[in-house]
């Protein structure tokens, strides 16, 4: 295993659609500030994996190029970072294929993804969505990650590359990190504006429980005045009050003010006063982002070369555990 000073941290994202306030609040703001907290940061937009759904050719590569833009908008520093997208990779695939053979079908029939996305795509159960997990294992495992964020609802991704890992290590000796899955102790879980008892999705048929990051200021505050709260009208985190905890959980999120200080803060005023608030407080936090976004994604011949840069530094370090495994299992290199 490659001998590292600083502790190596593996990210990738969907490119399926324009980011959420969820995923910008719950994951992404947190995973910029990491490269500043003295870890070796590999992140990635993960384009393969959006092929086990059949997707817009033209919608995937602009959703892709644009969530690049939004990352660099926030701050990613390529200098600290190495950011590239997946397909631009072929050590992903390569090593892959050669995981499928070290996985067993009963782990693979057991992943609770596999059974999600089966049910929703009943017409289109490909091999590719049975064994994701085996691409997911790749992406980690090629950069001897030792550490990989992620919720609590997506650790079993992590255990089953933990598990590939640890059962490769162990016929063929020490080849690859055993990586940790990393679950933020901050970062907010956002929920749905108009049902807050699901997670924000930008799957969500109902467009008004979502806050796209590049919502401008009218739609964000049009949504946000039509949050479902409660019958009452105190704004007090507590239990059966779902709607109002989401929006303060939000607000708490973009201005690092506690839940007690929320409530003093709107002691006496209601919601026709919060959810302004809290609207205000997020088209604040997007603006300069969002700003920043627009120059980027305009600016095409700057994006592509910089996505396109970026691809070999990841190549480097893939190609260095992919011959180590490829001459470890008998293949000619």
């Amino acid at each position: 295993m490659e001998n590292q000073e600083k502790k190596r941290i593996l990210s990738m994202y969907q490119c399926t659609g324009t980011f959420t306030l969820g995923n910008y609040l719950g994951a992404l703001r947190n995973h910029i500030k990491l490269q500043e907290e003295g870890y070796d940061c590999v992140y990635a937009l993960a384009d393969l994996h959006a092929l086990t759904v059949r997707q817009v050719p033209a919608g995937l590569r602009k959703y892709t190029k644009e969530a690049y833009a939004w990352l660099l908008a926030m701050g990613l520093d390529l200098e600290k970072t190495v950011f590239f997208i997946q397909s631009q990779v072929p050590q992903h695939s390569q090593l892959a294929w050669i995981l499928n053979c070290y996985t067993q079908f009963g782990e693979l029939s057991r992943m609770t993804q596999f059974k999600d996305k089966s049910a929703k795509h009943a017409d289109n159960i490909n091999a590719g969505l049975f064994t994701y997990p085996c691409l997911m294992a790749a992406d980690i495992l090629l950069y001897q990650a030792d550490y990989v964020p992620v919720g609590a609802d997506q650790k079993q991704h992590v255990e089953i590359a933990r598990d590939i890992a640890e059962r490769f290590n162990g016929i063929y000796g020490g080849t690859f990190t055993v990586p940790e899955p990393m679950i933020p102790k901050h970062g907010a879980r956002v929920m749905s504006l108009q049902n807050p008892l699901s997670k924000m999705s930008k799957s969500d048929e109902n467009q008004n429980g979502n806050i796209s990051v590049l919502d401008d200021p009218d739609t964000i505050m049009r949504k946000f005045k039509r949050a479902k709260t409660d019958s009452g009208s105190e704004v007090r985190f507590g239990e059966g009050k779902e709607g109002v905890n989401n929006l303060m959980g939000i607000y708490a999120a973009v201005t690092g003010k506690s839940y007690e200080e929320i409530e003093r803060e709107f002691a006496g005023k209601g919601y026709g006063e919060f959810k302004p608030a809290v609207a205000e407080a997020v088209i604040a936090e997007l603006r300069p982002i969002q700003e920043r976004y627009r120059q980027i994604v305009a600016d095409k011949a700057f994006l592509e070369e910089t996505y396109r840069a970026q691809a070999p530094r990841a190549q480097a370090i893939a190609q260095r555990t992919l011959s180590r495994v490829m001459k470890k299992v008998g293949l000619v290199i």
